[in-house]
């Protein structure tokens, strides 16, 4: 008994022992927490249209507590981009679905433009959380509604995410199937599909101002900044680097970068029976790291088209993985995280 007791004691101060996963709902604050062995890791929040047109995870930590997502516009931190407020932790839309742009809409939208032309999805519910050893689990709902002033239901979402991870690595899967209410179109657009907006730190050195204009003229601006500690990088498992992994295809794409003393990896994976695999990448140098199925007409220049078509009842399921390491990952390494994840169903 003496020697078990020992080797309990020495096991949990070497962190030999999966770490806790504890779900922590919130419905005063319209949130759940995610906490690893009781260190905050990120939240799902669902405020409400009046703050955000979708439910996402907010804020993403690393597993040293370290922020990896932009805090504006829901938490400002001095030294961030203000542009494209509906950039907002991690989340997943499309920007034309029967005709309703669900990517850009922001409370920055004026609201005669948002009744014809943007569409919300809307929190439903919450049907299962799960806390664990090794794994946590929260099975969510959602309405994605034409905000054209009739509200008209056009997918039913049920997304399950799944948190895990030890050591220094954090895991997010993201498993979401969409629903028809009705028969729906994904027409083929360049804003889409799964995105993180990081912060500063992560965003590619750049030198000059940018200016990007959604599909409905509404430009905004990524000004030039101070580049002190900015140190992100990208490359993809086809071994493309920096902004040149825009519009490219590939199965898995890593951000590389340092934060303060701690060396980061936000390496996004896709999964073999996702449709349009492997897919298009919509990741930019000023934080944005997306990546889109569904736009290849224009990440090939007119050589592709990409419309998803859905009958009424008819639904399909994406599946994503999102792995936070807080140290440096081999091409190696993350080709056998992609293995893994594509025996996942």
């Amino acid at each position: 008994m003496k020697l078990i007791l020992i080797f309990l004691l020495e096991a949990t101060s070497l962190n030999l022992f999966a770490q806790r996963i504890k779900l922590v709902d919130k419905p005063s604050e319209k949130r759940v927490d995610v906490v690893f062995d009781g260190k905050d890791f990120t939240s799902y929040i669902y405020p409400g249209e009046d703050l955000l047109k979708k439910a996402v995870l907010f804020p993403i930590r690393s597993a040293q507590g370290t922020l990896i997502t932009r805090g504006w516009p829901m938490s400002p931190r001095a030294g961030e981009r203000t542009d494209h407020p509906h950039h907002v932790g991690m989340w997943l839309n499309f920007e034309n679905v029967n005709g309703f742009d669900y990517w850009n809409n922001s409370t920055a939208i004026d609201s005669a433009s948002r009744l014809k032309k943007y569409g919300l999805i809307r929190h439903t519910g919450i049907s299962e959380m799960k806390s664990g050893n090794k794994k946590g689990s929260l099975k969510v709902s959602a309405d994605w509604v034409s905000a054209d002033g009739k509200g008209e239901l056009t997918l039913q979402e049920s997304t399950r995410y799944i948190f895990s991870g030890e050591g220094n690595q954090r895991i997010i899967d993201r498993i979401t199937t969409l629903k028809a209410v009705r028969d729906v179109i994904f027409t083929d657009a360049k804003d889409g599909f799964f995105a993180i907006r990081l912060t500063r730190a992560l965003e590619l050195p750049s030198n000059k101002p940018e200016v990007y204009t959604d599909a409905h003229g509404i430009a905004t601006t990524t000004p030039v900044l101070d580049n002190t500690g900015v140190t992100g990088n990208y490359k993809s498992s086809e071994g493309i680097e920096g902004e040149k992994v825009w519009s490219t295809r590939a199965k898995w794409m890593n951000l590389s970068g340092q934060i303060g003393t701690e060396k980061l990896s936000v390496a996004i994976f896709d999964h073999p029976l996702n449709v349009g695999y492997p897919t298009y990448w919509h990741a930019r140098g000023y934080g944005l790291f997306a990546l889109n199925p569904l736009g290849a007409k224009i990440f090939s220049n007119g050589k592709e088209e990409k419309n998803l078509h859905l009958v009424k009842d008819q639904s399909i399921t994406f599946r994503y993985r999102t792995v936070i390491t807080s140290s440096e990952v081999s091409d190696a390494q993350l080709n056998i995280l992609s293995e893994k994840f594509g025996k996942l169903r």
